[in-house]
């Protein structure tokens, strides 16, 4: 009688998303610059010593220090507001600066890639800066994570007023659901991925007014992932 009623707020567990993206952001926040300090001080104290191998090790956590930081930064930046600033970008052009961006950034795997392109002319309202982030995850995703033999296909096409991009990555097997893709932050974590890249990924697709998506084909092996953006037709910016 006199214990607190199972529904009491404050017995629950659940800690909302925001919250934890504030607690996320401040923590990042106040490590950096504790590593700051720790960064400049050992600086300052390699310059007491005229001893080269004192002065090497010194140099040596000086690297260690902005190697965590820089591992902090890209955790603020993955619970990050997300504000597009959009520019109008035609659509075949914006699918040959992605290309390159993506062969820079995986310039070994990039010769593992199937490009299939079939695109028609139109537009797209994007932030480029912001997809360069998307098709990087989705890649990485696809070179990293129990991907199967065969090379990774990349397909792009519009059809009834959207840009469509998939990424096929060959998975012998895959145990996970697709249907909450991209909802599930901080589910899947292990030595420096703490589970929220396609969260992120998600959600600066919507905030493009699109849609992020995944299936498992079980008869081809094959994950497949897909971007929807809006595209308008050139006609119809002149029309």
């Amino acid at each position: 009688m006199g214990g607190k009623s199972s529904q009491d707020p404050a017995d629950s567990s659940t800690v909302r998303w925001t919250d934890t993206i504030r607690f996320i952001r401040q923590l990042t926040h106040d490590l950096r610059n504790d590593l700051n300090a720790i960064e400049l001080q050992s600086a300052y104290i390699s310059e007491l010593t005229q001893d080269q191998e004192l002065t090497s090790e010194f140099n040596r956590l000086r690297e260690i220090v902005s190697g965590l930081n820089s591992t902090l930064q890209r955790l603020s930046r993955a619970v990050g507001d997300i504000e597009p600033n959009m520019i109008t970008y035609p659509v075949a052009e914006f699918l040959t600066d992605m290309r390159n961006h993506i062969e820079c950034n995986f310039p070994k795997e990039n010769r593992e890639i199937t490009w299939d392109v079939q695109l028609q002319d139109g537009t797209l309202n994007v932030d480029p800066q912001l997809l360069q982030e998307v098709f990087v995850e989705l890649f990485a995703n696809a070179f990293q994570h129990d991907r199967g033999k065969g090379t990774v296909l990349a397909k792009a096409t519009i059809k009834d007023g959207q840009f469509l991009f998939s990424v096929h990555e060959p998975k012998a097997a895959f145990a996970s659901d697709t249907k909450h893709w991209g909802r599930e932050p901080l589910r899947n974590i292990r030595q420096r991925h703490y589970g929220l890249g396609l969260n992120r990924v998600r959600t600066i697709v919507e905030a493009h007014g699109g849609e992020l998506r995944a299936q498992y084909d079980a008869d081809g092996a094959t994950l497949v992932s897909t971007l929807a953006l809006p595209a308008s037709s050139l006609d119809s910016k002149h029309g």
